[in-house]
């Protein structure tokens, strides 16, 4: 692993130099411990880092989105790092350009594909036989825009977004005429459950599954090719729906007002949001409350939380690295 670029390089001096990296927002207790830093666990994407996820046996999977109109034509990555070697492998390749990760109560890893040579569609993968199944490709007949993140419930519910952030490539239309959010059924079904949220990015269950988070950000791409491009006035913000036993949802409000991207959740409920504009990772109360940031190199895109041992450990996607930080309380996990 090589630190590369002129940033990281004064980014380990300031990490020498024990500045903190962690701006409390709140009293005692702190959500992240005094002396926390932030420390680099891998450096070696091809494109940048999205979808980290942790698997029951405490492995770390996330994407690496290799975008064709950078020159990159391999639809995607997905690595796998392993704390006990401390070294990183592909784990699939091509992926479908896999983006949102997360890993179900049985231990599958189900993956949201997204566009741009990607698969579109959201895909189940047994790590014991490494077979996958298709779970969504198409609703009304006609396939996703790009589905982009996904959170799962204790009952076994997906739930995932589908924006466009503007296809890259001409040739791949949107069919899908609202950017929303669906529900996937254990047996099957597949529900359009919002259609508010504008441009659904990430989307969180809270752990008592009576929230559902779901971050908007219009960036202000219509899809259709490079030039897809207009001035929007939407705000950015993390929106929160009531989620009842069901699987339904009712609009509750704006919980945060930031450019969120992938999130997590503690034990406690507290949410960790990747705000990539920012170049940091915000902590919120379940009141909408900021509690905490922490500042990260580049442009944060997702966070997820260890398990067992590492439970406590916040992994971040952000540049073509991964970075891991300490913070109070464990993750929530199936």
């Amino acid at each position: 692993m090589k630190n590369k670029d002129s940033w990281r390089i004064a980014f380990g001096i300031w990490l020498c130099l024990g500045c903190s990296l962690v701006e409390s927002m709140a009293e005692e207790p702190s959500v992240v411990p005094a002396g926390s830093r932030l420390e680099l666990l891998f450096d070696g994407a091809d494109a940048f880092t999205e979808g980290p996820a942790v698997s029951p046996d405490g492995t770390l999977y996330f994407s690496d989105i290799t975008w064709s109109h950078r020159g990159l034509n391999m639809a995607g990555h997905i690595w796998c790092y392993d704390f006990r070697t401390k070294e990183a492998r592909i784990f699939r390749s091509p992926s479908g350009q896999a983006n949102g990760m997360a890993f179900d109560a049985h231990g599958n890893l189900v993956i949201a594909e997204g566009a741009d040579f990607g698969g579109r569609r959201i895909v189940r993968t047994d790590l014991n036989t490494g077979r996958s199944v298709i779970l969504a490709a198409t609703f009304n007949g006609l396939p996703f825009n790009a589905p982009n993140d996904l959170a799962i419930d204790k009952q076994g519910r997906i739930y995932f977004s589908d924006p466009s952030f503007g296809r890259q490539m001409a040739f791949e239309p949107i069919y899908q005429p609202v950017q929303g959010v669906y529900r996937i059924d254990p047996d099957g079904k597949i529900s359009l459950i919002i259609v508010n949220a504008v441009k659904p990015n990430g989307v969180m269950v809270s752990p008592d599954q009576k929230t559902l988070y779901v971050a908007s950000v219009d960036n202000g791409a219509v899809g259709g090719g490079v030039g897809g491009w207009e001035k929007r006035t939407v705000p950015h913000a993390i929106l929160a729906y009531d989620l009842d036993e069901n699987g339904e949802v009712e609009y509750r409000g704006e919980f945060a007002a930031c450019q969120a991207d992938g999130m997590a959740v503690d034990i406690k409920g507290n949410v960790y949001a990747a705000l990539h504009g920012d170049g940091k990772v915000a902590i919120f109360s379940p009141s909408g409350e900021e509690l905490a940031t922490i500042a990260v190199p580049d442009k944060p895109t997702n966070v997820t939380f260890g398990r067992g041992p590492n439970s406590r450990m916040l992994y971040i996607t952000s540049g073509k690295c991964v970075y891991q930080i300490e913070v109070s309380y464990p993750g929530f996990a199936l």
